[in-house]
């Protein structure tokens, strides 16, 4: 049987770890768990060593982000597959077998990445299920959406609520860290799996809380700043993904556009994205050229010659339809 690892990244939740880790603890019997605290200010660390002793704490001595803390509690779990939950999710009972379940067909699971799990959040009063997603390249960007909640592929696996095989995270060079300090950064993991020649699952029946409105990025950062990370990284994604070469060119023919309308409706966020994603791109493509010189160069030539290999126009096309 696989053994888990929990991965929780932490920064100033002291307050939805003192309400959400007793269910993980509870629901995850005979998983190592491991907390990441991301330099938080609070007593977050202070409370876990003195309430929870039997998890192991990871300290980060600075705040780099969602994407470094979880490579950082990845690359020291000791578990077969790492289930990734953000501090505000809390498993509902038995949530873990369902998910699980994917990994024992040995033949099967060989080319399984990750199971992304039912996210029951909770929004302004209502559940909304969650969990399962496609995308389209519309108007010279990649336009992500939410699909149907039922068993069955999913373009990606939320880094919040995703249970994923250790070795091919790490394998594919974790979360990219250009993506700090959220969003984006498993689409784009998992949009690399299925290139490689991985799937990606849906579980239904893989039940967990997410309590989106009380998590830190909700409660502590601005709704400009949000809009920002978003466009930035939406920039970053095609930069970095996309090869098709039609595509390129409308992202071209279209950037004059978005930057006109941006303008005349005041979005002063799309501007700062931008212009975030132009200072970042050198370090995005000196990162994708030193990960590409460190791949094995015989796992490049199995990739490229294996009958699951898709290109980025293949891999949206299959998520662009329910």
């Amino acid at each position: 049987m696989a053994k888990i690892s929990v991965i929780i990244p932490n920064y100033n939740g002291r307050q939805l770890l003192f309400k959400n880790l007793p269910n993980v603890i509870k629901n995850c019997a005979d998983c190592e768990i491991i907390i990441v605290d991301d330099a938080s200010g609070d007593d977050s660390v202070d409370f876990l060593q003195k309430n929870f002793r039997q998890i192991k704490v990871i300290q980060l001595a600075k705040n780099k982000g969602f994407a470094h803390a979880v490579n950082e509690g990845v690359r020291k779990a000791n578990g077969d597959l790492v289930l990734l939950l953000n501090s505000d999710v809390s498993p509902q009972a038995n949530f873990l077998p369902p998910a699980l379940s994917h990994f024992k067909n040995e033949s099967a699971s060989q080319r399984i990445f990750a199971v992304g799990l039912a996210d029951h959040s909770h929004e302004n009063g209502k559940i909304v299920i969650r969990g399962r997603g496609g995308a389209i390249f519309k108007k010279g960007f990649v336009n992500h959406f939410a699909l149907p909640s039922r068993s069955a592929e999913t373009l990606w696996v939320s880094g919040g609520s995703g249970l994923f095989d250790k070795r091919k995270f790490l394998e594919l060079g974790g979360f990219d860290t250009n993506f700090a300090p959220f969003y984006w950064e498993d689409i784009d993991l998992s949009f690399r799996a299925w290139r490689m020649g991985y799937r990606c699952l849906f579980e239904p029946m893989s039940k967990v809380n997410h309590f989106h409105q009380e998590g830190v990025i909700q409660k502590s950062r601005s709704e400009f700043f949000i809009k920002t990370i978003s466009y930035k990284n939406q920039f970053l994604f095609v930069w970095k993904n996309i090869t098709d070469p039609f595509w390129l060119l409308q992202h071209l023919f279209w950037l004059p556009y978005h930057l006109a309308k941006s303008m005349a409706t005041f979005d002063l966020a799309f501007f700062a994205g931008f212009f975030w994603a132009i200072i970042q791109l050198p370090k995005l493509i000196f990162d994708y050229s030193l990960f590409t010189m460190h791949l094995d160069p015989q796992a490049q030539t199995r990739t490229a010659s294996s009958a699951y290999s898709l290109s980025d126009r293949e891999v949206l096309n299959k998520f662009a339809k329910s």
